[in-house]
């Protein structure tokens, strides 16, 4: 359970990083290209309806990957393989 949560961890941390240095590089040209990704699923802004008259439920759910947080969670597993020996 605890090596679980430590994977978790560390990937929604690489994801984070990731996405600031997606930002950070979107300005500068060299770095431009650490910024490009495809966001793929429901789109949150026009979501899928189900409206059973008492009930209406939204369903949107969007999943978005740039090549830096891709290179950062790549990054974060071999940190994860360092923390394993260490626990």
């Amino acid at each position: 359970m605890k090596r679980n949560i430590l994977l978790l961890f560390f990937i929604l941390a690489g994801a984070m990083v990731g996405s600031l240095i997606a930002t950070a590089a979107s300005g500068v040209p060299v770095l431009s290209w650490l910024a490009y990704g495809q966001t793929i699923g429901i789109p949150t802004a026009n979501p899928a309806f189900i409206d059973l008259a008492v009930v209406r439920v939204a369903f949107g759910l969007e999943m978005g990957l740039n090549i830096a947080q891709i290179a950062c969670i790549i990054l974060s597993l071999f940190g994860y393989r360092w923390a394993l020996k260490k626990i």
